[in-house]
């Protein structure tokens, strides 16, 4: 058993360079994922969440690049390497073998020129070396572990015969064909209804269970979060604002964006009433023109005159819980 963490970036820094000016999409994020745990990073669209997992897999096209930080991570051999210096060979025997992604929008995310098991079987034929027959035949055993009932008729069938929910089950089962120590998954349950949704999280629950596997789960939704997330990140404008064990955040959240996200959740406990979501005032800053201190000051309640000239530190507030922010013992 290895203590040390699976996945660890430290100030990581991803920008685009455009002719506005750069726009510092992550902006020195640090996180650990440990083997066997499920990480949830938070927060609204633009936050960064999507570009931290797509800087992991070493998928930024220009004029996207990452300028600073690593990213330490541990393959199955147990060779620890650091994916921001890996080349592009070394990182296509990374991606899929030892680190898979499932994509946003299943409905796009296939090619629809291919059957579903050309899709799987491609990826399996690639990682793993075995001839078309045999790589077939393991992809029909894949859908059937991703509960797709018929598998070796669902194996011939295009994405567009599927339905969302089944198309998205193909996608976990490409990203798992190799049995990944990681898998990053980016707004899984986007655009799927409640009911696919709680089959799509229960799926992913149980096989992270059977193959001892760590889940990046990237995602806005904070009922995702409760149910499925071990230890949960909270970004904004580039940055973690919030890391902590799910129930210490949920129960005793330390930064105001935070408080802000969990007051804007609809209560079912709200006794048959109407009850009016809490809005965060405001809108997220320009990526052109962010604010000289905490990025989050002009939209909180709670800022002093100082917020506007110090970017916060993240600081211990509990075991294993951080903020950043100033007035963290005030809330």
């Amino acid at each position: 058993m290895h203590d040390d963490p699976l996945l660890k970036i430290t100030d990581l820094q991803t920008h685009f360079y455009t002719r506005p000016g750069i726009v510092k999409s992550v902006n020195g994020v640090s996180l650990e994922v440990r083997a066997g745990e499920t990480l949830a990073v938070v927060g609204e669209s633009g936050s960064g969440k999507s570009v931290t997992s797509l800087s992991i897999m070493r998928l930024i096209d220009p004029p996207g690049r990452i300028v600073n930080g690593s990213i330490l991570f541990r393959t199955k051999q147990g060779k620890r390497v650091d994916l921001t210096v890996c080349t592009e060979p070394d990182m296509r025997r990374i991606r899929g073998n030892d680190i898979a992604m499932v994509f946003q929008e299943p409905m796009t995310s296939l090619n629809p020129a291919f059957t579903a098991g050309d899709q799987i079987a491609e990826a399996i034929m690639l990682h793993q070396g075995k001839r078309k027959k045999e790589a077939w035949s393991l992809a029909a055993e894949m859908l059937a572990l991703v509960g797709i009932a018929a598998p070796e008729k669902r194996l011939h069938e295009f994405p567009h015969q599927m339905s969302g929910g089944m198309r998205q089950r193909v996608m976990i089962a490409i990203a798992l064909s190799s049995k990944p120590a990681l898998l990053i998954a980016d707004e899984p349950t986007t655009a799927l209804d409640v009911t696919i949704q709680a089959q799509i999280l229960d799926l992913m629950r149980k096989l992270q269970m059977e193959l001892h596997m760590a889940i990046l789960l990237v995602t806005h939704n904070l009922g995702v979060v409760a149910e499925m997330g071990s230890r949960v990140a909270v970004m904004y404008a580039g940055r973690i604002v919030e890391e902590g064990r799910v129930d210490d955040v949920f129960r005793s959240p330390k930064h105001p964006y935070t408080i802000g996200l969990l007051a804007s959740m609809p209560r079912p406990d709200s006794g048959g009433k109407r009850a009016r979501l809490d809005a965060i005032p405001g809108s997220v800053p320009s990526p052109f023109a962010m604010p000289p201190g905490c990025s989050f000051a002009p939209r909180c309640r709670y800022a002093l005159a100082e917020c506007d000239a110090v970017i916060p530190a993240l600081a211990e507030t509990g075991d294993g819980h951080v903020s950043r922010c100033l007035r963290w013992r005030d809330l």
